[in-house]
């Protein structure tokens, strides 16, 4: 069987701008995508977009339903928790791959992450972009790719409940002495307490999601 062919550039940098707009909200859950419309937009074809879209819908970011068009996909609560619960596995497992095999230059982008980290004082929205960098660092730094692009896929499904989870009292806070422990477990070379840490940390989230499932907060 032939390799696939792969895509032209432009429809790789349309598929990652549709993508990048889902993940920051300029894209809504739930907003339709008019192919006209993204096309004018970005300045490529319509077959470009449809092309986009269908592999969006590969992603689980786009649904799309004949004779309705396509739409970003809205992801309920329950849904996110369990891909949280995904995440904590394969987060984990990066984290102690990253552990044994993260080098010395690698080793001090996660220390300038941890001095930020510590700066941002709790800042919500500050420690969420802190933390999805830190994360994907972690992912590149494993060296474990196809776990690396499952969570590449996830991540982009739930990122909105993140923040969500962060603005909560006393999520950030919490959640930086969880990353702290992560950084100083990879760069100490501890897989074990690189994994723990980094499980402890997902299932608290989870824990969180449930919580705004049922109606709680705390």
């Amino acid at each position: 069987m032939p390799p696939p062919e792969p895509r032209p550039p432009a429809a790789t940098t349309l598929l990652e701008h549709l993508r990048t707009a889902i993940y920051h909200g300029e894209l809504s859950p739930g907003q339709r995508l008019v192919e006209a419309e993204l096309a004018r937009r970005h300045g490529t074809s319509r077959g470009a977009v449809r092309e986009a879209i269908v592999l969006l819908s590969n992603e689980g970011l786009v649904a799309r339903e004949r004779n309705r068009g396509a739409r970003v996909r809205p992801v309920q609560l329950p849904e996110a928790v369990e891909i949280t619960e995904v995440r904590a596995v394969l987060e984990a497992l990066c984290a102690a791959k990253a552990a044994h095999a993260a080098t010395a230059p690698e080793r001090r982008q996660l220390r300038l992450v941890e001095r930020k980290l510590r700066e941002a004082a709790g800042d919500a929205v500050v420690y969420t972009r802190l933390s999805q960098q830190l994360h994907v660092r972690l992912r590149e730094f494993s060296r474990q790719t196809t776990a690396a692009e499952i969570l590449e896929r996830l991540r982009y499904q739930s990122v909105r409940y993140e923040l969500q989870v962060a603005l909560l009292p006393g999520q950030a806070a919490q959640g930086t002495r969880n990353h702290l422990r992560i950084i100083d477990a990879v760069c100490t070379h501890d897989r074990r307490q690189a994994e723990q840490a980094t499980r402890e940390h997902w299932d608290g989230v989870a824990g969180t999601l449930r919580r705004l499932a049922t109606g709680r907060s705390s």
